[in-house]
């Protein structure tokens, strides 16, 4: 399927002995004739910081509120989260459990609970782009069971995520953004902005006109 667009360390310093000096001299005089031994420290030093940074992580974590951990994650989008992060927020995100804990597949789920789990697991909120009464239709066909107009809802929430400027017919241009879900616009606009030789993109959308006609919109 393809959318169609168109336009300090820190110092530490102290008086040594004499001895301690003549010892550091040896030291650095193995050191110096061994690189291997410089090699290993420089390991052991870098190994050093990255536990310390870890460990740092941690604490700063075991620090916040489950609502502050849970919104430091929620900034992140899936693929920056880590297995834990993941986990965390499935475990803690009582409104996400609340959710999930239903069973539905995601075309039974209303407009606000996709909504909700897009936003929650970091994924790409294309539920964002459909307006108040768009996703009052939406919830429309959801509750009448239409899961072909609720994948061509679907389809046309994810042309708007292309931004201002897409394909419509004759090699006309739009702004599916600014356009509204109607069976002409969908007929003119939204049907060509899409490229799917299978067949299932249209059939939803044709279902989505379907739809929009029983409901006397557009």
């Amino acid at each position: 399927m393809i959318i169609q667009s168109g336009y300090g360390a820190q110092a530490y310093s102290g008086i040594a002995s004499a001895s301690a000096r003549r010892q550091d001299t040896r030291m650095a005089s193995a050191a110096i004739a061994d690189p291997a031994k410089i090699a290993d420290r420089v390991s052991l030093s870098s190994t050093g910081k990255a536990l310390a940074a870890s460990l740092s992580s941690a604490t700063a974590g075991n620090d916040m509120t489950v609502d502050e951990r849970l919104a430091a994650i929620k900034a992140k989008d899936a693929l920056s989260r880590t297995q834990e992060e993941q986990n965390y927020v499935l475990a803690n995100d009582k409104r996400l459990a609340e959710i999930t804990a239903q069973g539905k597949a995601p075309e039974r789920l209303t407009a606000e609970e996709l909504d909700y789990m897009q936003k929650a697991g970091g994924f790409v909120n294309t539920m964002a782009n459909l307006s108040p009464a768009e996703k009052a239709l939406y919830d429309k066909a959801v509750a009448s069971g239409d899961t072909g107009a609720v994948a061509g809802f679907g389809q046309i929430a994810l042309i708007r995520m292309m931004g201002h400027t897409a394909g419509g017919a004759n090699g006309t241009t739009y702004d599916p953004l600014d356009t509204e879900i109607t069976v002409a616009n969908i007929q003119k606009y939204f049907s060509y902005s899409i490229v799917d030789p299978t067949g299932t993109t249209q059939s939803q959308l044709h279902a989505l006109m379907k739809f929009l006609q029983d409901n006397q919109t557009g």
